[in-house]
């Protein structure tokens, strides 16, 4: 347990911070599934329209550090030739 002023602050401050990072994940991992449900499909615009709204949402994610930028990129280039193959 921490005794002094400015730990006690602290480990609130990573309360809210786990909570607010927790949420961001999440977020990324739905717009995922849907590109996942979208190209499971077979429906080439569905997949399309779904990884361009996944996009902006793991940059983000990167930006605020919640997910590293080479997993990102990575994810994005195998949703971006899954949805080259559905043509």
């Amino acid at each position: 347990m921490a005794h002094h002023k400015s730990a006690k602050k602290r480990i609130r401050q990573t309360v809210g911070r786990t909570e607010t990072n927790r949420d961001r994940v999440s977020r990324i991992r739905t717009f995922v599934k849907k590109f996942e449900l979208a190209a499971a499909s077979g429906d080439k615009d569905a997949a399309q329209a779904a990884l361009r709204a996944a996009m902006p949402v793991m940059q983000r994610g990167v930006n605020r550090g919640v997910i590293h930028r080479n997993t990102v990129a990575r994810k994005l280039s195998r949703m971006s030739a899954r949805v080259k193959a559905l043509g």
